[in-house]
């Protein structure tokens, strides 16, 4: 059994460029937005972790998703992060991406303050009764501190805005007897599973190396559902040196690297992150080589 993937099979967490003044560049944006197109996405999600939607305003968060969607239209969903470890915030939030024109909403596990599984299930679901969006879920206990719990994702997945699970979780044999379960659309959250994730029945990916190498990935998903398994492995093992080079330190910090060698306007990171070191892009760079990334 294959589940419909209800925003598409490739998706990015879409970077937020700053310029060195650590102000939004919001031609940036532009541009990002327009390349992720154009390498092939059905999805770009704004206001994540990539994003680095902590160090953002509310305003900010509104006026990012206004320009990405005046940018991809119609044909590209665009979903806007909208949880936080404050449910009433996070209402308001999903509230404001559907007035700014989101098409759906990703919604993290609450972090720090540590709920137990029955307040999980309450923020979620007051989230997703807040709007008229469709809510992907994101588990990620490496970042929050605590997980969604299979039994816990089984039942969410009844609530008729609940469409999709983002699987951060690094336990494929958990994510298979969730799919198993409820049949929940999974996304794949984490690029170096994206493969062995599509193997127990996820239906696409929710990248960061998207970034850098989307038309690759379009690529592997089209050849794994069109039945080229071979083809998929081969380029899963083209990509693992840009997997492992992205996550050498934080994401968003190398992420915003690689654009910036590949000639488009990744920009800076605001505070707590920090720039990538002069030795860290060196190695960015050879990392990059070696997946047969093409720079500028």
């Amino acid at each position: 059994m294959q589940s419909t993937p209800p925003f598409g099979r490739l998706i990015t967490a879409m970077i937020t460029p700053f310029t060195k003044e650590l102000e939004i560049n919001w031609a940036g944006v532009e541009e990002i937005a327009a390349h992720l197109v154009a390498s092939g996405h059905d999805g770009i999600v704004v206001n994540g972790t990539t994003g680095e939607a902590p160090t953002t305003s509310d305003e900010e968060k509104v006026e990012i998703i206004k320009v990405v969607k005046s940018v991809v239209g119609s044909k590209i969903h665009v979903i806007a992060g909208a949880g936080n470890n404050e449910t009433s915030h996070s209402v308001i939030q999903g509230q404001q991406a559907q007035s700014a024109g989101a098409d759906g909403l990703l919604v993290v596990t609450p972090y720090y303050n540590k709920p137990p599984q029955s307040g999980v299930a309450a923020h979620f679901k007051a989230i997703a009764d807040a709007t008229d969006l469709p809510v992907m879920m994101y588990d990620i206990p490496h970042r929050t501190g605590i997980a969604i719990e299979s039994d816990t994702i089984v039942a969410l997945s009844e609530h008729p805005r609940i469409v999709a699970l983002k699987d951060a979780k690094g336990n494929v044999a958990e994510t298979s007897w969730v799919i198993k379960r409820s049949g929940i659309p999974v996304y794949s959250g984490d690029d170096i599973l994206n493969l062995p994730l599509l193997s127990v029945g996820a239906v696409g990916f929710v990248s960061v190396c998207g970034h850098t190498v989307g038309s690759r990935l379009r690529e592997m998903l089209d050849a794994w559902f069109a039945g080229k398994s071979e083809r998929a492995l081969e380029i899963h093992q083209e990509l693992l040196p840009v997997y492992t080079g992205t996550f050498r330190t934080q994401g968003a910090i190398l992420t915003k690297a690689a654009l910036n060698l590949m000639g488009l306007p990744g920009g800076h990171v605001r505070l707590p992150l920090v720039d990538a070191t002069a030795e860290q892009i060196a190695q960015l760079r050879r990392d990059l080589t070696d997946g047969r990334v093409k720079l500028a």
